[in-house]
């Protein structure tokens, strides 16, 4: 009797072992150790040594029918949580995701695809205060990415109710947080169109859009008539080691109030070499115009940036140095120096 409970209990654990098998996923942890030294001119540097203590769980796993699921959460520098995802790719109906800030869905994981050889032009130690269009991909949101076909991939994203950039937990929601900005979505077309011909093989254009509706009054006084607008349109073409890239993109407020931001308009432009496998650089820059409406005076502010990047690998390791210079930092008036900043920023990253 005793054996053989022994062998169904063998047999009972063989089978579960079995399944768990079958079941099981990955879990994997992706980072690295980066240390940064910047010097910033212009302003107070104060201590200048930086350390990312940012670090990526991704889990994954399959589903009986060939699709796959993955799990990615990331904590950002000193932040415990910054983003999730959950995301299934099938395999001919595209790839279903939810989105908590995550930043890769609709438009918002185009709001610079400038090519660099490190960080984006308004990305290093400098507060260039640019605002950027990010769609529906700063709140808790709903994706979809088409099957590529004919190197084209179209992207849908959706934030129901509200587009109010706040993240939830599991049956929670956000209530009243920016109550006046609703529902809202993002179209996006991203293109390889090669056209048949190597030639044009390192191409690729994108155009998108958003649009959140928007409920806002104060007193008697309408602070919109219309709703929030994004858009965004640019392209990249690679050739050999060289890459060059242009940007265009516009926030629509849809205030009307005096005082009020109208617009927001960002042109880019992006060069970088490969100098061989371990060297590149890269030159950017990047202005952006605020209007406002109904000042009195000249209602624009323009803010410009500009960046000169080279990075270096060895093996595991990584040196990366920009020298940046913006005019008019967050918006600041045309003509004063004030605002003028220059900065050197250092950064060493071991991989892992």
């Amino acid at each position: 009797m005793n054996k053989l409970t022994k062998v169904g209990l063998s047999a009972l654990c063989g089978t579960l072992a079995s399944i768990s098998a079958v079941n099981a996923g990955e879990m994997e942890v992706l980072g690295g150790a980066t240390a940064t030294w910047s010097s910033n001119g212009g302003k107070v540097t104060g201590n200048p040594i930086g350390m990312n203590s940012g670090l990526t769980f991704k889990g994954s796993g399959e589903l009986d029918n060939g699709s796959t699921f993955t799990l990615t959460i990331t904590g950002a520098d000193q932040d415990a949580y910054s983003s999730g995802s959950i995301s299934i790719v099938t395999p001919s109906l595209g790839t279903f995701a939810i989105s908590s800030r995550s930043g890769g869905t609709g438009i918002g994981g185009h709001d610079d695809k400038m090519p660099t050889a490190w960080e984006e032009t308004w990305g290093t130690s400098l507060g260039t205060g640019i605002d950027l269009p990010k769609g529906v991909s700063t709140s808790m949101n709903l994706a979809w990415s088409s099957p590529s076909f004919a190197g084209t991939t179209l992207k849908f994203a959706i934030a129901p109710g509200s587009n109010d950039q706040t993240f939830n937990n599991d049956k929670a929601v956000s209530g009243m947080a920016n109550y006046q900005k609703n529902g809202g979505f993002d179209v996006l077309l991203d293109m390889n169109p090669s056209f048949g011909t190597d030639a044009l093989a390192g191409l690729n254009v994108w155009v998108g859009g958003s649009r959140t509706d928007t409920n806002q009054e104060s007193g008697l006084s309408k602070q919109n008539t219309g709703d929030y607008e994004e858009a965004t349109v640019g392209a990249t073409f690679a050739y050999g080691p060289v890459k060059v890239g242009y940007q265009r993109s516009i926030e629509m407020t849809g205030l009307e109030l005096a005082g009020t931001t109208e617009y927001y308009a960002n042109d880019a432009f992006g060069i970088s070499f490969n100098i061989n496998d371990d060297l590149s650089i890269s030159y950017g820059e990047m202005e952006s115009t605020k209007r406002v409406n109904q000042a009195a005076a000249d209602n624009k502010s323009i803010t410009t940036v500009e960046s000169i990047q080279l990075a270096y690998s060895m093996g595991g390791m990584s040196l990366k140095i920009a020298e940046t210079d913006v005019d008019d930092a967050t918006y600041a008036t045309i003509g004063s120096t004030v605002s003028d900043f220059e900065a050197t920023t250092i950064a060493l990253t071991l991989a892992f």
